[in-house]
């Protein structure tokens, strides 16, 4: 296969996923050249994501073009206390969106397509300098071009970071899921989640029902001297009889993984480089959740890269550190629930007005009001 030729652009993006999309599309939108590198083949393949979209996400973003057949409407949270008592918790008009995550992925790569983006599978990124010759102050990567911009949004372990010296990703947590294709929930609109510190120290259990079945996943805090893999098994006996998961059932795909938890690396920019989505530990330091705010500090970046160019605007490394969120009660709530995680205060209070204080704060971005 010939070579594809060098090209200039105005940006580069290091990965397909949400923030990365975000950011390309934000740029095209604008009439940049864009180009996307993804070293997987398939952009829906090994997935360390659970794939739900908030309803902010669903309705202000451009994931509001997701087709309907890949996504399914949940609207509450079944909250499980250790002892499996559990509590319904809803706010009206609240929903969270969960997905066909593979083919979702695939259409974000249609859409980068069809707004002129060059997205290149199967090619990782390995090195980028800065020219010495007339096109100084642009980068230049080996085989691929010649960038005003280079943004790394490639995951927690992420190379731009690494060959910049940028900030690392350093919090973690340790999941493990189940998908169970074909198999649907006994009570499939609630997303349900588990509280077991034996069992998922520093974090919880969960079960959902997706558009294709059902992912059920344990994840703990990850710690150096915290050995092996989430007891996703232990869990399933304890709680799959109640949720409709049979104990006979093979699933169908197995992933595991880290998960950043600990919130914006420092730094996330430095002159021509910028880091976005997990790369930047653009996740909540709580649920790990990151969808929304990859989206959104993915977009804001892709944006002020195209109005700098174009328009002399900002310095888009200084938009990138401020757009990023400070999260700054979800990083309490995580050092709570690092430091004085008990499983007593969740038997005792478990649909208390507390309790569901902070599951509001947790789970559906609300600051005051709810019912549940």
């Amino acid at each position: 296969m010939a070579a594809v030729p060098e090209r200039d652009y105005d940006l580069v993006v290091v990965g397909a996923s949400f923030a990365g999309a975000a950011c390309a599309i934000a740029a095209a939108q604008y009439g940049l050249r864009v180009c996307v590198l993804e070293r997987k083949r398939d952009p829906g393949l090994k997935l360390h994501t659970t794939g739900i979209i908030v309803k902010e996400a669903a309705e202000r973003t451009w994931l509001n073009r997701v087709p309907a057949h890949l996504v399914r409407k949940v609207d509450r949270v079944r909250l499980y206390a250790p002892n499996l008592r559990n509590v319904a918790l809803q706010v009206p008009d609240y929903y969270f969106l969960t997905t066909d995550t593979p083919n979702l992925m695939r259409w974000l790569a249609d859409e980068m397509r069809d707004q002129g983006v060059d997205l290149r599978l199967a090619q990782p990124f390995t090195q980028a300098s800065r020219e010495t010759s007339t096109q100084r102050g642009r980068w230049h990567l080996p085989g691929i071009g010649r960038t005003h911009w280079l943004v790394g949004a490639d995951g927690a372990k992420s190379r731009v970071a690494q060959r910049f010296g940028m900030g690392g990703v350093r919090h973690f947590l340790y999941g493990m899921e189940y998908e169970f294709a074909g198999l649907e929930l006994r009570e499939p609109e609630a997303l349900h989640c588990f509280v077991n510190k034996a069992l998922a120290p520093g974090y919880i259990g969960w079960a959902t029902q997706n558009p294709t079945g059902v992912q059920f996943g344990l994840a703990f805090r990850h710690r150096a001297s915290r050995k092996g893999t989430p007891d996703i098994d232990a869990l399933r006996a304890l709680v799959g009889h109640r949720i409709g998961i049979p104990d006979d059932l093979t699933p169908s795909a197995i992933r595991a993984g880290l998960i950043p938890c600990g919130g914006p690396v420092a730094p996330l920019a430095r002159p021509g480089v910028i880091l976005t989505g997990d790369a930047a530990g653009i996740v909540s330091p709580v649920t790990a959740g990151g969808i929304h705010s990859a989206w959104q500090h993915g977009w804001t970046v892709g944006e002020a890269v195209a109005r700098h160019l174009r328009d002399g605007g900002p310095s888009p490394e200084r938009i990138a550190e401020r757009a990023a969120p400070r999260y700054r009660i979800k990083r309490a709530l995580r050092w709570a629930f690092d430091h004085a995680q008990m499983d007593w205060p969740f038997d005792l209070m478990l649909g208390s007005a507390p309790m569901r204080w902070a599951a509001e704060r947790v789970y559906f971005h609300r600051s005051s009001g709810g019912t549940a």
